[in-house]
């Protein structure tokens, strides 16, 4: 079996437990045990970097592949971003703003906008996913590159909205949802896999050498990338058919076991 060198993890319902929280003195030591044996921990997920950073106070060594891989860095260095044309900008805000149904957030490399009049409730909720997150009175204020937009919309007409954003943004954006009305609008041909291409290509670690852990529909590209992909027992079924194996669920503590087990 191919030596693995990077272990890539998705966050939410994969990583971590139901309680947005995950086993601290197992990683600890299991951390210790990836750095002797030369083997980097990256998180990979569409969420902001200063969020998941938050996770890992005293780990330095981790790298983030944040924004479904627009935006790579860790606390000294970016490896690598993608930003959005501004006037692909100006073109997904025009088309957010017609549907009335619909909240959105622009998502940058110095932090997360999102507009005064949006419901309080969804800008609650933003703030527990971008811990930088500034209200702003109109898109004009913004003074940052835009690496993804995040938008919600009622639930039960997610996939209409992919559909329609799909229809109007053809190849300036793509949209991807991860469910239960949350759609992502990213840059054509940039998901995680991407993301953990090019961040390969700066370490030197080649797809065949990293395993990547996940349970959503933006996982799939680095499952079937790297040269071990695994799912939690919690995965969507597309998921699981994606992987080539299935570890215990995330309040299980899944992906530890499987690295402890498996790889160490």
């Amino acid at each position: 079996m191919q030596e693995r060198k990077l272990v890539a993890v998705d966050m939410d319902g994969t990583f971590l437990n139901d309680k947005m929280d995950y086993d601290r003195a197992l990683f600890g030591k299991i951390h210790e045990q990836m750095l002797e044996q030369g083997i980097r921990f990256v998180v990979a997920s569409g969420n902001q970097y200063y969020q998941l950073r938050s996770f890992f106070e005293g780990y330095p060594d981790i790298v983030y592949v944040s924004e479904n891989g627009a935006l790579i860095r860790d606390d000294e260095q970016i490896y690598f971003d993608s930003v959005f044309s501004e006037n692909a900008v100006h073109q997904i805000i025009d088309v957010l703003r017609a549907y009335p149904a619909v909240q959105w957030a622009a998502c940058g490399v110095k932090a997360a906008y999102v507009l005064k009049t949006a419901d309080e409730a969804y800008i609650d909720e933003l703030r527990k996913y971008y811990y930088r997150l500034e209200l702003i009175d109109e898109p004009g204020e913004i003074d940052d590159d835009i690496v993804k937009f995040a938008s919600s919309c009622p639930d039960a007409e997610t996939m209409a909205y992919v559909a329609e954003y799909r229809r109007r943004l053809a190849s300036i954006a793509e949209p991807t949802s991860s469910g239960h009305g949350d759609i992502d609008i990213i840059q054509p041909g940039m998901h995680k896999a991407r993301g953990l291409a090019e961040l390969g290509t700066v370490l030197g670690v080649p797809a065949a050498a990293m395993t990547t852990f996940g349970n959503g529909g933006n996982d799939i590209e680095m499952l079937q990338y790297a040269g071990d992909g695994v799912a939690v027992a919690n995965a969507d079924d597309d998921v699981i058919a994606a992987a080539n194996h299935v570890t215990l669920s995330n309040n299980e503590q899944g992906v530890l076991h499987y690295i402890k087990e498996r790889l160490l």
